[in-house]
């Protein structure tokens, strides 16, 4: 099989990785891709967003099956334009990616089916945004009814913080023009669960957590993920059960009777709360960072997966390992504000831990250099979440370069006694 993959980040890396290990799989183009992807994969130079000419290069190549990435491509409605060509493609429509690219659209959904979420408003006036959470009070969440690269929702822990993020959004449009979804505060441990779904089917993946916040002990600005682990002993099989029952299964049925069926990956961003499990957000694709800690456990072979959601027929579930895994995210001294590109990256050669690349680039001279915000993810895989956590510090040192950070706290809470 010759499979295409859209996107050029760390989750499209751990998916060109587990495609790689399908025996069905001869040839990976990734599109646009990056320079680690490009040691597993050709790499095309065409947009993620770019719906004409990703078709073109599949009906060119005779691509026998299309994996999307990000939500960006979903949400132009490249899957449409692919199943119009009769070109098999694993990933929501676009009328089925507003459970992601559209906050109001998933709160009236969850709202109309009884899927338990957090009470809110939305508002397209900043003076009237600015009264409810004035009368609500803070802490509260607000949230960019839109795509805004996971960057888009605020905790505010005041009113005066709850302002500043409505002058943003509302006022400044710092993300486009749009509306603002304002949410009461939940207090618990959160969770992802991601499933894949083909119509009312809904088979879990292991659940993980990512850890948003830029510095250790959850301090300063949120990211896209700063590293994320598998094998969290405080989401029990009981908490999953719940989760599986009231929220993932409901969704993917309500999706079906409002004639928008998903058919990909169904990410639940849950909040495990005192009176049980309730949705922070939903996505429309594998989460990032979650993919690069979650497919490495898969033991099956991932291209059956993708194939029998893509074609509509029957899917059996993945195997997993028990395993746990850890990954921590190195990035651009400054992310998540402006920061500098360029520098040299040594030694990732000699590392035997999984390592996915997010913003990486090769110079003509072969030198790896730094390339985004988020530069690359230290994946380790162990028996025990303790194990993966040491394999993955030691890891690291080997990594050369001036200009990169990272958490050192990634799976706190699962330590924590």
């Amino acid at each position: 099989m010759k499979v295409l993959v859209v996107g050029s980040g760390g989750r499209e890396h751990a998916i060109v990785d587990a495609l790689s290990r399908s025996p069905q799989v001869d040839k990976i183009y990734c599109a646009p891709g990056n320079a680690g992807i490009a040691s597993q994969a050709e790499c095309v130079p065409i947009k993620d967003t770019d719906v004409a000419g990703l078709k073109q290069f599949a009906v060119a190549q005779a691509i026998d099956l299309t994996v999307v990435g990000p939500e960006a491509a979903l949400a132009v409605g490249v899957v449409d334009a692919f199943r119009e060509a009769g070109l098999k493609i694993f990933g929501h429509t676009q009328t089925a990616t507003r459970i992601e690219s559209s906050k109001e659209f998933a709160k009236q959904l969850m709202v109309k089916y009884d899927i338990p979420t957090a009470a809110y408003e939305a508002f397209d006036d900043y003076e009237q945004a600015r009264a409810y959470v004035e009368r609500k009070g803070a802490p509260i969440v607000l949230k960019y009814d839109g795509l805004a690269a996971g960057k888009g929702v605020v905790v505010a822990m005041s009113i005066e913080e709850a302002d500043a993020a409505l002058r943003d959004m509302l006022l400044d449009a710092s993300f486009g023009q749009g509306r603002v979804v304002v949410e009461d505060f939940l207090t618990g441990p959160e969770f992802s669960l991601m499933c894949f779904v083909h119509g009312d089917k809904v088979v879990p993946m292991p659940v993980a957590q990512d850890h948003k916040r830029a510095y250790d002990g959850d301090k300063g600005p949120n990211t896209g993920g700063m590293g994320a682990y598998t094998r969290m002993p405080f989401i029990t099989d009981e908490d999953i059960a719940e989760a599986m029952k009231h929220v993932m299964l409901p969704t993917a049925k309500a999706m079906v009777a409002e004639g928008c069926p998903l058919s990909g990956v169904l990410y639940g961003g849950l909040m495990k709360t005192p009176d049980g499990v309730k949705v922070i957000e939903f996505n429309a694709r594998f989460g990032d960072p979650e993919t690069e800690v979650v497919l490495p456990l898969m033991d099956s072979d991932i291209c059956d997966t993708f194939m029998g959601i893509a074609t509509g027929e029957e899917f059996a579930a993945p195997v997993w390992s028990d395993d746990a895994t850890l990954g921590v995210v190195l990035a651009s001294k400054g992310y998540p504000g402006s920061y500098d590109k360029g520098f040299v990256i040594g030694g990732v050669e000699s590392l035997s831990a999984k390592t996915y690349h997010m913003g990486t680039a090769r110079r003509e001279s072969g030198e790896l250099v730094t390339a985004g915000g988020r530069v690359m993810i230290v994946v380790a895989r162990a028996a025990t979440l303790a194990e993966a956590h040491t394999y993955v510090a030691k890891e690291i040192e080997k990594i050369e370069c001036e200009n990169l950070f990272h958490r050192n706290d990634i799976g706190y809470q699962a330590f924590k006694k």
